[in-house]
């Protein structure tokens, strides 16, 4: 193992792919992105080409290699991780899409899994699966799948499809079809997984007519789950997490209470609750954390906000506010506050602690005095406002003290943004020396498994300290604020609400 110098993190994102080599240290080597193309086919609809995914990584991961010199022997591990519940059906022997992955951010199946909860079987879902029954999850998109693809059906009841999470998808075409498996978290965010039991649920499978031959096996996220051949030599694949359980890891949170909030495309906190899966009543969902093969399971608390880092995005691409993301933190120092306004990012839906999927963007307090860079800071605050909701949310669940919010993510490079996150809840933010925490969460699980780390005090030890913002907002600020960020939420659910017929 001594001369390994590498391990590779594959970081299969929802809107981009990339590909990252650490070194021992848990430091950057070299790092290769590319994004993807989004496809919006009818208003809340979002799917990917799934060869279009694979192409994308499996060329970020030859760049990186390219870009660094390193040679396939000099790799000691392939890490995976990447965005959880998107939804790929593929023909078993051919590899061939049978139709887009479904994103885990599309709400055509909305009105399908409205059915779970006027049928009161919400808590008998959450019960198995730790989860609220929501279309963001992937059963009814495979079962969607299955009933609009001509034919897929009847296939898949023959054993010539398979399904897969992104995940599976990657581990398939990169051991040429050889192995067909997940790991522990991205099982645990299909709503066909029981937690407890770590197999698949036959009464789940059997409501959403989905056939078991079709699903991955399912494995721990650190261990070995085969070889790939693809970039130039044999290299073991030997760890594989969900995005957001991935960065849990990779903050090294390894005890129960401590969290991490990730500000990506979605914002996604995640509470370690250690051996014991914490069942909530109140919006947050219960999930599978990250361990390696021979360790007893660990649970977390996880709170979903769908709409970040893609906010930032929009005020970019679709309504042309700002040229590049990190221009939004000019916009936001610009003013001294929003003058009032407030922006309820909902393009899919609320998530935790709302779960509102027919509520949609709102923003209020508009006057003749609203600027372009009062409109930029609402939508930049918006992504506080949503992960405060979680936390909230998170301590009450818990009965845990928040010692302090880990943070990740593209979007907390901003310092405004996470100075304005440590006024709003009142805690210390945390942010590490390099915010790529995903990616080596994936690695720490590959390189563990190879033993190219010994254990996890080493993983602690390669922690760099980045910088901490603490609060400064008087707490009636603080309170008057979150009061209006209330009120804007209800407008943006009540928007949802059907308005009665008139006489």
């Amino acid at each position: 193992m001594k001369s390994k110098k590498y391990i590779l993190a594959l970081d299969q994102g929802t809107t981009s792919s990339r590909s990252i080599l650490f070194d021992r240290k848990g430091e950057i080597c070299s790092l290769a992105q590319r994004e993807f193309r989004q496809h919006y086919p009818r208003p809340g609809w979002v799917e990917h080409d799934p060869l279009e995914i694979w192409e994308s990584q499996l060329a970020t991961a030859r760049e990186a290699i390219d870009k660094l010199g390193a040679q396939p022997e000099e790799i000691a591990a392939v890490g995976i991780t990447n965005q959880r519940e998107t939804t790929v059906v593929w023909d078993a022997a051919t590899g061939a899409p049978v139709y887009n992955a479904i994103v885990w951010q599309c709400r055509r199946t909305a009105d399908r899994v409205k059915l779970i909860w006027d049928a009161g079987k919400k808590d008998a879902v959450q019960d198995v699966t730790g989860l609220i029954a929501d279309a963001y999850f992937s059963a009814s998109k495979l079962e969607w799948i299955l009933d609009n693809v001509p034919g897929a059906r009847e296939r898949a009841e023959r054993g010539e499809l398979r399904f897969g999470t992104v995940d599976s998808w990657l581990i398939w075409n990169l051991t040429g079809g050889a192995v067909h498996a997940t790991d522990y978290t991205n099982a645990s965010r299909t709503m066909l997984f029981d937690i407890h039991k770590l197999d698949w649920d036959r009464g789940l499978l059997d409501y959403f007519r989905i056939p078991r031959v079709m699903l991955p096996r399912v494995l721990p996220s650190g261990c070995v789950y085969g070889e790939t051949q693809v970039l130039g030599g044999s290299i073991p694949i030997a760890g594989v997490a969900g995005d957001q359980q991935a960065s849990l890891f990779g903050q090294c949170c390894f005890d129960p209470g401590d969290v991490k909030n990730t500000y990506g495309t979605g914002c996604f906190m995640l509470m370690n609750t250690g051996t014991e899966a914490v069942l909530s009543r109140q919006g947050l969902l219960t999930t599978t954390a990250a361990v390696c093969a021979g360790e007893k399971p660990q649970y977390a608390l996880e709170g979903s906000v769908f709409i970040a880092g893609a906010a930032i995005q929009w005020l970019r691409d679709e309504l042309g506010l700002v040229a590049t993301a990190p221009e939004s933190e000019q916009c936001c120092r610009a003013v001294e506050d929003t003058g009032g306004v407030y922006v309820v990012p909902a393009f899919s839906g609320l998530g935790a602690p709302y779960w509102e999927p027919y509520a949609r963007g709102t923003v209020v307090g508009l006057t003749r005095g609203t600027s372009r860079n009062h409109f930029v800071r609402a939508t930049v605050e918006s992504l506080a406002y949503q992960s405060n909701d979680l936390l909230v949310a998170m301590k009450k669940a818990s009965g845990l003290p928040l010692r302090a919010l880990r943070v990740d993510g593209g979007a907390s490079a901003n310092d405004f943004l996470m100075q304005f996150q440590a006024d709003l809840s009142a805690a210390a933010i945390l942010r590490p020396a390099s915010v790529e925490t995903t990616a080596l969460g994936a690695a720490y699980l590959a390189g563990l498994s190879v033993g190219f780390w010994p254990d996890r005090d080493a993983l602690r030890a390669n922690a760099r300290a980045g910088r901490e913002f603490l609060p400064a907002l008087p707490e009636e600020q603080r309170i008057a604020r979150l009061r209006g960020w209330g009120r804007a939420v209800r407008c943006a659910v009540a928007w949802a609400q059907e308005e009665p017929e008139e006489a």
